[in-house]
């Protein structure tokens, strides 16, 4: 475990010594932030609805999880590659299983940092809303960001593992995200366990129908935890291979 942390500390110190973190954390939280300002100011106005955190956690979830992920882990493996830093790495004792997760617990970290600014907007809303909110919802919602966000973190660990150069790690991770968020588009147009297959795998399926939904469950918390495993595995398995190719 101390190898772990040790890894996990430098990735996340690597992350805000640079350019890339800082603005993806403001482009982050500066959209979200006009976002929920526009639809709370239409709501008091209009008096039609009351605000909730739906919308907010929709827009963390899609687009700005989804494209801030790849940009802060692209450079995660290759980029010790690129540098040859790697090569000194697999040299320490270090066993691959703690470089992957220790790199994938530094990206991880940098995301909860991020949700933890969030978590100003729920408190917004309980000073306006009367008699307040509800705490269920918004802990269900924030537990099925933070899964999601571990999964997508894995799969840019994974890529950048793959490859050498940050682009390609770059967009490798956003077809693999992009191949996995619409995969249970075609679902609706099949039958029998074939669309079953396609929807378990999606990971909007276990979001949208039960986190952001107010709902825990066990089945989608195991799908997310199984997807980031999976993720890291392959990883893994990447260095072991250029360890001893």
């Amino acid at each position: 475990m101390r190898n772990i942390w040790t890894i996990a500390k430098r990735e996340l110190h690597l992350l805000f010594i640079g350019p890339i973190a800082y603005i993806t954390m403001i482009v982050f939280l500066l959209t979200l932030g006009i976002f929920f300002y526009i639809e709370l100011s239409y709501a008091i106005q209009t008096q039609q609805y009351i605000p909730t955190m739906g919308t907010s956690f929709q827009l963390i979830a899609f687009p700005l999880l989804f494209l801030a992920i790849p940009a802060i882990t692209m450079r995660s493996i290759a980029e010790e590659k690129r540098t040859g830093t790697l090569e000194f790495l697999l040299t320490a004792p270090v066993r691959d299983w703690e470089l992957i997760t220790g790199k994938w617990l530094g990206g991880f970290l940098f995301f909860l940092i991020t949700l933890a600014v969030t978590l100003v907007y729920p408190l917004v809303l309980s000073l306006i809303i009367k008699p307040g909110i509800d705490l269920g919802a918004i802990l269900a919602g924030y537990i099925g960001l933070i899964l999601l966000a571990s999964a997508m973190t894995a799969i840019g660990i994974a890529m950048s593992s793959l490859f050498n150069n940050q682009i390609a790690s770059l967009f490798a991770t956003l077809g693999v995200i992009i191949v996995f968020w619409i995969i249970s588009s075609p679902a609706q147009y099949m039958e029998g366990i074939g669309g079953d297959i396609l929807r378990n795998l999606s990971l909007t399926t276990h979001l949208y129908d039960t986190f952001l939904a107010g709902i825990l469950d066990l089945k989608d918390m195991l799908y997310y935890i199984s997807f980031t495993v999976f993720a890291l595995f392959i990883g893994k398995t990447a260095v072991e291979i250029r360890r001893w190719g």
